[in-house]
Order: structure tokens, then C-alpha cells, then sequence
């Protein structure tokens, strides 16, 4: 995906800990707003999906939507800047050259697959330039014959570009005379026009003879020099100017910083950026894909007016249900079935709510509206959604609307609504190689009551001896989920979906109280049976904060 198509993207996602109405919900409304364009809907969902979900997904054979736990701005949402990564056998003439014309302080080195290899920063060039003790830095950096040439602006009349430098030290050789004694068999010597003097460097042993000023050898030097195996360089630059250079024709590799670098990833949140960044003195810090590969550089600057995420919420308005981040992203469209929740927008939005049973019978209705059937697989994850959510029109949710939308999606998905139904549900019962924690929170929400945090979780079972089994896990283990939580108190729904019963499990600081208040039965068991309660959102959730309410009134 591109920058352009990333940052025209808007992300479809419902609530934490999603049942198969907020993942449906997402998958079916991705689908209708792609079909509409204006924008490229991304369906996504805030947690792990349960098993019901699971066989849903694997029925109709479609993809789960990729896992969105927080929204906040990341590093791709920002400006980043793409710099090309620097092969590290660059010199660092070059690598100076394009920090000027790219107005740019530290450069990545990469290999040819993008791996991320180190940086060099224009405090590194500037202590190598000054570093003019290392006569033999050319040897010992193993230097490219073409970087040097290059590098002196010049021209390799005699010699392999490809080799390196392997022995020697730099020298000056202004005459035979200054030269004898000093110039070894190995060196590298920059002589000028003098033929006496380029003769001497030869005979000598020097591995390498730049002649300066823009002189050409004649050719009884030439000749002696490719018989002794002397590459030869020519340069426009006096003996003074290439001096200054020479040194700079190493590769970045011998100077670049390889460890303790400060490295972000596209996923970085900024927040988490800045914190970092605030500690380090560096300008430039290197960014790198999912994968780890190189992409670019990002600064201080970069992070100023970052991309905020475009969401659509389907299946929730509560900010406490959201995913993570939610009050730095942008909210388009919000499209749900429960009560209103405490949400603050900083733009007006649409929004789509209804008193129906699940959040993909209202879908259906804007589908309608705009002319549009669902193809089989969308109309086969609707109607899982209107199921789930309704118990099979068992739940006190559930209007004739929801009836009536699941049995025209059953005629386009092909589906006979009892026996899927059943199939549907005891795929969500199945307990074997599950954890007590895995259920409980494979659908858990979090309420608001007055100043308190509830927990809610709930389980659908077709099967008694399946019932007692998950009563059993999950009764030692509430208290450690309460834990967990954080919240003031917990409660888990154990529905059994037949008889449109459920046993109500608790745990918390005045949860005992609260169950004794709002159903008026005994709770010292940690336990109480609630018959013809099937629906946590208009049978618990009520009577719950109505016995909260009264309770903080006295």
C-alpha cells in the first residue's frame, strides 16, 4: 500500500474482546463502503476472536480482519522522510556530497535487501577529515581503487577499479630525494609533473601513484607502471588539494556507527517517539518496516501534525469498549444497537442506532438503501451476526425486524437458520484445549456505572453437561479475572441458550450486595440463577446500574 493509499484508508473496527456481531459488523460494512468508494474501508477488529467467530469465519470461508489494539499515531502516520539507505562502500566524499544536496545530517548504510546496517552523521565525517595521523587509513579501510579516483575527481588510467587497497601509507613525493627512505614498497604516493619523481615511486615499490594537477604520465611511465603493477591515477587537483582528499575515499563502513543506535519502527507509536527522542541528541533516527528493513529517517520535525487514523465504530459507542488511542484518532461514523455511551467528538458524525437486536440488522437496512445485495459470503456473516447476538430470536433483544432481516440473508446465503444456528453454537461452546481465562474474556465488556467500572462477561451454551464443565473452570478462576480487570467488579453471564436460563458468577467489592439489590435473591454462594435472562444488555446491564443508581441516591 501506498503512502497516498494508506493515508486515504479508514478502518472499520469493532469493540474490545469482539463477539461475531463486532467482527461481521466490520467485515460486511468495509465491504458496502468499498463497494460506494470514496475511500479504501479497512475491516479490522480490537482483540482475539472467540471460536464462535472462528467457525463463522471458516463457514463462509473469509479472512479474519487484521488485529487494531490501538489507534493513536504511529511513525507512518507521520511525515517520515524516504531516504534511500547508502551502500557501505560508499566514500565519504560521496556520502558528504549527498548530505548537502539532500540537506540531511546522518545517512542510513544498507545492504542490497534493505537490511539496516548502521549510520555515519556529518560529527563522523568531520572527525575523520581531521584525523590526519592514520597515513595508512586507505589500507586499513580496505579502499575501492574507483572510490579513490573518484573521490580525487580523477581518472584510472592504469589499474582495477574493483580492487582494494591492501597495504601501504600515504605519501607526499615531491622529489627522489625527499622520497628516499620514506617511500616503501606498498605505498601510495602523490606525486606531481616531474618524471624523475613518478620514476623513483615506481622502481620503489609503490602500489598506487596519483599524479596531480591534471598531468598524464608519458608513456615510457605508463609503460613501466603496468609492468611493475603500479596503478596509476590521474587528478585536476594539486598536491595540496588532494592531500585534503585522499583521506576521504574511505568507505562509510569504516567510520559508521553500528551499535547503540536509536531505531524506531513504522508501528512506533509517537507518542512513544517523542519520550525517546527527547533524551537523545541525535537530529535523524532511522525507521524500519515490519519486516525490519530500512525505509527512512524521522526527526523531531516530522512529528508535529501527524495523520490522525479515520475510524468507522460498529457494535459500540462507549469510549471504556474502544480500542485504545480512541481520542487521537478521527471518528467518521458510528453504527450500533446499545444505549448511548459518554463519547466526545471534536466533528460532527454519522450516526447509525437502533433498538434491534444486532448491529448487522441495521447494516442490512443501508444495503437496501443504496441498492446493493450482499453476495453470499457477506450475507452468510450478517446473518451469523442477527443469530449470535439474538440467540436464535431467543434473546428479550430481539424484534421481528431481526427475524425478518435473518431469514431474507438465509435465502441469500443459502442457509437452513436452525441447523446453521445449532452448528454455530456448539462451535462456541466447545471447551477442549481452551483456558479459563481464554473465555473469560473472549467476551467481556466493560460498563460505566456512576463512578464504577463493570465487567461483563458472558458464554452461550447448548449443552447441560457443557454448562456445569465451563461452571466449574470459570467459578476458582473469577477472582483472578477481577483481578485483572481493574475494574470495581465483575460478572459473568453462563447462558443456557435451550431453556433461556443463566447463571450469574461474581466477584468484586459489593458485587454480592449489588446482585441482592437488583434481583432480590441470595448471593452467598457467589452464585445466583437468573431464569428467562438470556440477554446481558437489556436484562443484566439495567437492573444492575438501576440498583447502583439507587445505592449512590441514599
Amino acid at each position: 500500500m501506498n503512502d497516498h493509499q494508506y493515508r486515504n484508508r479508514v478502518l472499520v473496527i469493532g469493540h474490545k474482546h469482539p463477539d461475531t456481531d463486532a467482527i461481521c459488523s466490520a467485515i460486511s460494512y468495509s465491504w458496502l463502503k468499498n463497494q460506494l468508494g470514496g475511500a479504501i474501508y479497512e475491516p479490522c477488529r480490537a482483540g482475539q476472536i472467540n471460536r464462535e467467530t472462528e467457525f463463522v469465519l471458516r463457514h463462509f470461508g473469509v479472512e479474519a480482519p487484521q488485529l487494531c489494539e490501538d489507534v493513536r499515531p504511529q511513525i507512518k502516520d507521520a511525515a517520515y522522510r524516504v531516504a534511500p539507505g547508502i551502500d557501505a562502500e560508499m566514500s565519504l566524499k560521496d556520502a558528504w556530497d549527498r548530505m548537502i544536496s539532500e540537506e540531511l545530517d546522518t545517512l542510513c548504510i544498507t545492504d542490497v535487501q534493505d537490511n539496516f546496517k548502521g549510520i555515519i552523521t556529518v560529527k563522523d565525517i568531520g572527525k575523520a577529515s581531521m584525523n590526519y595521523a592514520d597515513a595508512e587509513v586507505l589500507s586499513h579501510s580496505r579502499t575501492l581503487y574507483e572510490n579513490l579516483a573518484k573521490t580525487l575527481a580523477g581518472q584510472l588510467l592504469i589499474g582495477d577499479g574493483k580492487k582494494r587497497i591492501e597495504t601501504g601509507k600515504i605519501c607526499i613525493g615531491t622529489s627522489p630525494e625527499m622520497m628516499e627512505g620514506k617511500l616503501e614498497e606498498g605505498d601510495l604516493v602523490l606525486v606531481t609533473n616531474r618524471y624523475e619523481t613518478q620514476s623513483f615511486a615506481i622502481e620503489s615499490g609503490a602500489s598506487c601513484m596519483v599524479v596531480c594537477c591534471g598531468v598524464k604520465p608519458s608513456e615510457p611511465i605508463i609503460r613501466r607502471a603496468t609492468e611493475r603493477g603500479c596503478t596509476v591515477i590521474t587528478t585536476p587537483l594539486d598536491t595540496y588539494g588532494a592531500a585534503k582528499l585522499v583521506g576521504m575515499a574511505v568507505p562509510v563502513r569504516y567510520r559508521m556507527v553500528t551499535e547503540h543506535i536509536q531505531s524506531f519502527h513504522l508501528d512506533t507509536n509517537i507518542e512513544d517517539v517523542r519520550k525517546v527522542m527527547a533524551g537523545v541528541r541525535h537530529r535523524y533516527f532511522p525507521v524500519l518496516d515490519q519486516n525490519g528493513k530500512y525505509c527512512g529517517v524521522i526527526s523531531r520535525r516530522n512529528l508535529l501534525n501527524p495523520h490522525r487514523k479515520r475510524l468507522i465504530m460498529v457494535d459500540h459507542n462507549e469510549k471504556i469498549q474502544a480500542v485504545s488511542g480512541l481520542e487521537e484518532a478521527e471518528i467518521l461514523e458510528i453504527v450500533d444497537h446499545h444505549r448511548l455511551g459518554a463519547l466526545e467528538t471534536a466533528e460532527p458524525l454519522v450516526f447509525r442506532n437502533l433498538p434491534v437486536g444486532c448491529t448487522c440488522t441495521i447494516l442490512y437496512q443501508i444495503y437496501q438503501e443504496k441498492g446493493i445485495v450482499p453476495p453470499k459470503q457477506i450475507a452468510g456473516l450478517m446473518l451469523s451476526a442477527i443469530l449470535s447476538d439474538t440467540l436464535m430470536f431467543r434473546s428479550a433483544t430481539c424484534t421481528e425486524l431481526d427475524r425478518k432481516t435473518a431469514e431474507e440473508l438465509a435465502r441469500i446465503a443459502e442457509v437452513n437458520i436452525e441447523e446453521y444456528a445449532e452448528q454455530m453454537f456448539r462451535a462456541g461452546e466447545d471447551l477442549s484445549g481452551r483456558t479459563a481465562e481464554e473465555i473469560v474474556f473472549s467476551d467481556l465488556k466493560e460498563f460505566r456505572f456512576g463512578n464504577m467500572t463493570v465487567a461483563v462477561g458472558q458464554s452461550l451454551f447448548m449443552t447441560e453437561s457443557v454448562f456445569q464443565e465451563a461452571e466449574k473452570l470459570l467459578q476458582p478462576y473469577l477472582l483472578q479475572a477481577y483481578m485483572k480487570t481493574g475494574a470495581s467488579m465483575i460478572f459473568y453471564m453462563l447462558t443456557f441458550t435451550p431453556e433461556k436460563r443463566t447463571r450469574l458468577l461474581f466477584c468484586g467489592n459489593g458485587a454480592a450486595e449489588l446482585v441482592q439489590d437488583a434481583f432480590h435473591l441470595d448471593p452467598s454462594s457467589g452464585r445466583v440463577d437468573l431464569p428467562g435472562v438470556v440477554s446481558r444488555k437489556k436484562q443484566l446491564i439495567p437492573p444492575l446500574r438501576a440498583a447502583v443508581k439507587e445505592e449512590q441516591t441514599i
